[in-house]
């Protein structure tokens, strides 16, 4: 019997050969999840998954549990694949690039960034391209970090219809349906410390809330082909909940919006390399 990974794989062919490469970043032996690259900046070392091009439903259905109205289920078209973070920008990644660190919870660098703006974020990508010219780093598109997140699923979460604070980083005092109450750890967890979905990738429930590239807007409701949001608004994007939040906004649909100016406790990012 073929397991979720492996219906939801993102390894390729034998004999295959990646859409690009990045230049800079080191070619790694497929796994379990597929291809994956290293990238070094310093000391600091960040994993690269393949996400392949694929279709999926963006939004939630009508009678998920918890959706927020902004939600719109719609069908969406990636038409080429990227090279995804395995997990949120580390302190030790953010160090090797800009010299002061933001964060509140910075005991330990394995820590994700936080306390970081949209333009902060921009700021640090602007830098780790100029100095490793080609690989083309940036942020996820909305759809791409929800195309990620679900890693081929259309439950509320990528582990399934519920979670557990053994998989997800939630104010455990307020689980989802059909789940248990669990611990409240009031702060982050070092990155890669919980389970990852289908396709390796690591806090993409929970954790800290992620940036990503669009301007926020009403989703539409017909199909989309690579969408990317308005050319201008207000308010940026954000995706994934935290560690303070209830789960229900850690699910795969959850939309969550502020001005890029500003600096939250709970906000850092993850990185694409290659093309937008």
């Amino acid at each position: 019997m073929m397991s979720s990974r492996d219906l939801h794989s993102t390894r390729l062919p034998d004999g295959a050969e990646l859409p690009f490469a990045i230049p800079g970043a080191e070619r790694q032996a497929d796994d379990a999840f597929g291809p994956r690259l290293t990238l070094a900046v310093g000391h600091a070392r960040q994993t690269f998954r393949w996400i392949p091009p694929g279709h999926f439903q963006m939004g939630s259905p009508v009678d998920e549990a918890a959706r927020g109205n902004a939600e719109i289920l719609h069908e969406v078209t990636l038409s080429r694949g990227f090279w995804l973070a395995d997990t949120a920008c580390t302190q030790a990644l953010w160090m090797a690039v800009w010299p002061v660190n933001p964060s509140h919870f910075a005991d330990d660098p394995r820590n994700p960034v936080e306390n970081v703006a949209w333009h902060d974020a921009q700021r640090f990508i602007g830098e780790l391209n100029r100095r490793l010219p080609g690989v083309q780093a940036r942020l996820p598109s909305e759809a791409e970090w929800e195309y990620a997140c679900r890693a081929g699923t259309t439950t509320p979460f990528s582990f399934g219809t519920t979670v557990s604070t053994d998989e997800v980083n939630y104010h455990g005092a307020f689980p989802y349906p059909g789940g248990e109450p669990g611990p409240s750890r009031q702060r982050p967890l070092p990155v890669a410390s919980l389970p990852p979905n289908a396709w390796g990738l690591h806090e993409m429930h929970g954790n800290v809330w992620e940036w990503c590239e669009d301007w926020y807007a009403d989703y539409p409701q017909e199909p989309q082909v690579d969408p990317r949001g308005p050319s201008f608004g207000k308010m940026r994007v954000l995706r994934g909940g935290t560690w303070s939040d209830p789960a229900r906004y850690a699910r795969s649909a959850t939309r969550s919006r502020i001005e890029p100016v500003y600096r939250p406790r709970s906000t850092g990012f993850r990185l694409v390399l290659g093309p937008p």
